[in-house]
């Protein structure tokens, strides 16, 4: 039986108290959070960060990105926004430690979060949005087998320029049928 919370070099898993100070890190990191939020950037309180590393809804799943070799936490990922009728979730994710980025950790925690979403949950569509200045997602998604699926035109507007929201959604068979899966 395959592990799926579990890649060749990183773990799903939940979040412990002493994760704490890091997402602290990564929330007052404005170029950061401008990358993965439309709202304006403000920095969270101790108790706002706690309250949501609990992720109390039983539509919502997130998980701490960590270093298989030493359980140092990297990032997290998040399937929230669950329709149980429909089988479709909306799914999120940030590599917050800046030494570990573009080293594809991501990539390998988001087919773990994938192969969780389709296999364990039995998910039918996810989806996803992110702006068109983060080129860095984009390629992921898309290299996830994500398809573009439209756009909000000009939705977001950053130090005077507009920039477009792209939703990006898969299905669970094109997933398998892509041979991304493993």
């Amino acid at each position: 039986m395959k592990r799926l919370l579990t890649g060749t070099r990183i773990h799903l898993s939940g979040f412990q108290d002493g994760d704490l100070a890091a997402i602290q890190e990564w929330n007052s990191n404005e170029e950061l959070q401008r990358l993965f939020d439309a709202l304006p950037h403000k920095p969270k309180s101790e108790e706002e960060i706690k309250k949501w590393m609990v992720a109390p809804e039983d539509n919502a799943f997130r998980f701490a990105i960590r270093l298989k070799n030493d359980g140092k936490i990297i990032g997290f990922v998040e399937l929230d926004g669950i329709l149980w009728t429909h089988r479709v979730g909306w799914v999120s994710i940030s590599i917050g430690d800046e030494q570990t980025r573009g080293n594809g950790y991501g990539k390998e925690a988001m087919k773990c979060l994938l192969a969780y979403a389709f296999h364990e949950l039995n998910l039918h569509r996810l989806q996803l949005t992110v702006f068109s200045y983060n080129e860095r997602a984009i390629r992921l998604y898309e290299s996830l087998g994500f398809t573009k699926e439209g756009s909000y035109r000009q939705f977001l507007q950053r130090d005077g320029d507009r920039y477009d929201m792209n939703l990006y959604g898969i299905l669970a068979d094109e997933w398998r049928d892509s041979g991304k899966e493993g």
